[in-house]
């Protein structure tokens, strides 16, 4: 007869303690805005080592300095970045001047160009001193993926290579559509996802950030972390903004971008040109107001309050952000002389080549229309004024000289011709 003891389930291990109230609040802290977290019982788990050891955690995040300029939906990952930052966490920012030689192919059906060594350090030098204005400068460790991808070599790259595969990494959505379709891939674009995964475990992150299309990047650092015998970072994908058009993400190629070191008096006004629908939206995930006061501040708009006010709200949080409090103020005021009619005292001033130029092409060389055809809607609604008078004609030239250039009620700019 068998021993009941021996036919019996194992003993179950003991159940991990409720996570604490502050366990509570930073899991709070992290879900708000995000699109995913994974897995988030490891995260829980994490935190709580964290609270019990008192040893903060390690948390990664990744840019490539492709462009000189950081807008607004960079700071969506920035910002929460921050508020991990202020629960006492070790913020790491990685700057990727190495992958940023190979080119993110996320989200691509082309191959991108990969930047020179030059390119890299001159977009890198002004990358942190804008990222400044989130993070904070003294609690923030800098770091430069070339500091190890570049001591890897050949062999190196061959042992990393070894430890992922090509069926998986054609499980990528971008290379699997590509693929389908016959678009080339080139093979440098495959080492892409495999060096952002060796940053996770050169710096043995704990929690890694990143936009929702870097998911595969990120859970790439996962398994390269297994590999190399280290505890697995967990993930936290933010969502990526829209732009100005309410349509498409934020981008400067795409003209729909606010940058954070655009004037102030810019910033306002861009703030306050988006739609109520997507007000919210960047309440949700550019605002630092508590989430309750956010809801009761909506309820009060469907109620019959003005949208504006709550706009104005949103356009000086962000303006008094970058800019300090008095930036804001004097933007605030010059948006008010602005809507009653007048030209604000401070507009972009910019100079542009090839003069004559077609007014769709100045307008979205400018800046002030993400495309040309969007230029021509606008013209056919009155709403493209230079010098105050307003434009009519869709096939107007304009020649070299100085003029200021207005689209609606709220985007100027002082263009000179040459």
């Amino acid at each position: 007869m068998s021993d009941p003891a021996s036919d019996a389930a194992p003993h179950a291990a003991p159940a991990a303690p409720p996570p604490s109230d502050a366990v509570r609040h930073a899991l709070a802290v992290t879900r708000r805005g995000c699109e995913e977290l994974i897995p988030e019982p490891d995260w829980v788990a994490k935190l709580q080592r964290a609270e019990a050891s008192g040893q903060p955690l390690r948390i990664k995040l990744g840019l490539d300095p492709t462009a000189p300029d950081i807008h607004l939906g960079h700071t969506v990952v920035l910002n929460k970045l921050r508020q991990l930052q202020d629960l006492g966490h070790t913020v790491i920012f990685l700057i990727g001047d190495f992958t940023s030689m190979i080119g993110d192919p996320s989200g691509r059906n082309t191959t991108r160009p990969p930047l020179t060594r030059e390119q890299i350090e001159a977009n890198a030098r002004t990358y942190y001193a804008q990222a400044s204005l989130v993070l904070d400068p003294a609690r923030t460790e800098i770091r430069t993926n070339s500091e190890w991808s570049d001591a890897l070599g050949a062999r190196g790259m061959i042992e990393l290579a070894a430890r992922y595969t090509l069926a998986r990494m054609m499980e990528r959505d971008d290379f699997a559509k590509r693929f389908k379709a016959g678009l080339p891939i080139s093979v440098h674009e495959l080492l892409y996802p495999l060096m952002q995964g060796y940053d996770s475990v050169a710096l043995r992150a704990d929690l890694e950030l990143g936009g929702t299309d870097q998911k595969f990047n990120l859970l790439v650092g996962r398994a390269l972390q297994q590999e190399y015998g280290q505890e697995p970072q967990c993930i936290l994908t933010m969502p990526l903004l829209e732009g100005l058009d309410g349509a498409e993400k934020m981008s400067k190629s795409k003209g729909n971008y606010i940058g954070i070191s655009e004037p102030p008096a810019t910033m306002f006004a861009k703030l306050l040109s988006i739609s109520d629908a997507l007000m919210w939206r960047y309440f949700t995930l550019l605002s630092f107001r508590p989430e309750d006061e956010i809801a009761r501040l909506k309820t009060e708009v469907v109620g019959g309050r003005n949208p504006k006010d709550a706009k104005l709200m949103l356009a000086r949080e962000i303006t008094e952000r970058f800019h300090g409090r008095a930036a804001a103020d004097a933007a605030e005021e010059d948006f008010a002389r602005r809507a009653a009619g007048g030209v604000p005292d401070e507009i972009p001033e910019l100079a542009l080549d090839g003069a004559p130029l077609a007014i769709g092409v100045l307008l979205k060389r400018a800046g002030l229309v993400p495309s040309t055809s969007e230029a021509m809607r606008l013209i056919g609604q009155r709403g493209v004024r230079i010098d105050g008078a307003i434009v009519e004609d869709r096939a107007l030239q304009v020649g070299a000289g100085s003029c200021v250039v207005q689209v609606g009620k709220r985007r100027f700019a002082r263009v000179t011709l040459r």
